[in-house]
């Protein structure tokens, strides 16, 4: 139905563009569904939006439904669209509330907010190490035999016969430092 009812109102608005005759003109008004209408500002009426729907607007825009939202706020700016001059006070302060007021995303972190992502972070960070660590530790291999303390002095020994870095290093007579052993 709503597919017949949009294509007879799509050849309407067809045939007030091809046909200059008033009879066409004033049908195809009558036909066409109030949301291809488009509002003027001038047109628009402009009486002042009342003062109880404006009272406490901050206390209670929370709290009101989404369409008297939209409402209250298509209401505010019809009327912003004319002179500012016009506008009482209250309207003034409502829509400069609606459009820049703490609610919605710009709304303010909840009291211990900081302190629950502190937590998180931190507990996300213990977990972290724990399956690190514990991964490691039960997947860990021993260590290379490199790494012992007899081979490294093994290998001092045999820089010391090849004569490595006699400057500064194993070889030369002044050199008191540990070489390569770095295992307890």
């Amino acid at each position: 139905m709503s597919f017949l009812r949009a294509k007879t109102t799509a050849s309407s608005l067809l045939r007030l563009t091809q046909s200059r005759s008033t009879a066409v003109i004033s049908r195809t008004v009558v036909a066409t569904p109030q949301c291809l209408l488009k509002r003027d500002a001038s047109t628009a009426p402009s009486h002042a939006v009342s003062a109880p729907t404006l009272a406490d607007i901050e206390k209670r825009w929370e709290n009101m439904p989404p369409q008297e939202q939209a409402e209250l706020w298509m209401a505010l700016r019809d009327r912003m669209k004319g002179s500012w001059a016009d506008l009482t006070l209250a309207e003034k302060k409502a829509s400069y509330w609606i459009a820049f007021g703490p609610h919605g995303p710009r709304r303010g972190d909840p009291p211990g907010e900081n302190w629950y992502v502190f937590k998180g972070t931190v507990g996300v960070l213990i977990l972290t190490g724990v399956i690190f660590f514990g991964g490691h530790t039960l997947s860990a291999k021993p260590a290379p035999k490199t790494m012992t303390k007899e081979w490294q002095e093994m290998s001092n020994e045999y820089l010391k016969e090849q004569k490595s870095e006699p400057i500064t290093g194993f070889s030369s007579p002044d050199y008191k430092g540990p070489g390569m052993v770095q295992s307890k």
